[in-house]
């Protein structure tokens, strides 16, 4: 499974200065947040926040993917556009990771996936499980309200993403494609 879409983060018409000089677009994609490097087809010209299909079908804009990369290859102005294009994958996708709330498992007897969030301890695992039952939360609002001194659910979310993209998380990802994800 790969990413279908993705946002752009920065454009290179002229590549990275070295080799042949060709356009290069850094892009996140927005199911499993990939990093890669694009190649846009001839006379396009892409924009941060543009949102380009990837897939295996006709691409419109993007000719070919160059290469995975990693958060230390993006560049300053990539890196500085990352967080922006997080926050509106999770704003337009809100019921996928609502339903993460809904669903997460425990990992093993001591740890839960719900504790991987920044700021979730057990205490309020306890009390995202307990409320859960009852009912399944309907958005990050819904959260907010039943469970009482979380901290906002949809940056938590945002911090936990950009965790795994900067690689600061090597045990565990929760929404990053890599090794030991929980997908």
């Amino acid at each position: 499974m790969k990413d279908e879409y993705a946002i752009v983060l920065d454009f290179l018409p002229k590549g990275h200065g070295f080799g042949k000089p060709e356009p290069i677009a850094q892009v996140i994609g927005t199911t499993f947040f990939s990093l890669l490097e694009v190649v846009p087809r001839q006379n396009v010209t892409l924009k941060p926040g543009d949102k380009v299909y990837i897939g295996s079908g006709k691409r419109e804009e993007i000719r070919s993917i160059k290469r995975r990369i990693d958060y230390e290859k993006l560049t300053a102005f990539a890196k500085s556009e990352i967080e922006n294009a997080v926050q509106r994958i999770v704003d337009e996708n809100e019921q996928r990771f609502v339903d993460f709330f809904n669903k997460a498992q425990p990992i093993n007897v001591r740890l839960h996936q719900l504790e991987l969030l920044p700021g979730v301890g057990k205490k309020h695992m306890q009390e995202i499980i307990e409320e859960r039952k009852k009912e399944a939360f309907k958005n990050f609002e819904d959260i907010k309200n039943r469970v009482k001194l979380i901290p906002d659910p949809k940056k938590l979310i945002i911090k936990r993403i950009l965790m795994e993209i900067k690689g600061k998380e090597d045990r565990y990802n929760l929404f990053v494609r890599g090794t030991k994800s929980f997908r």
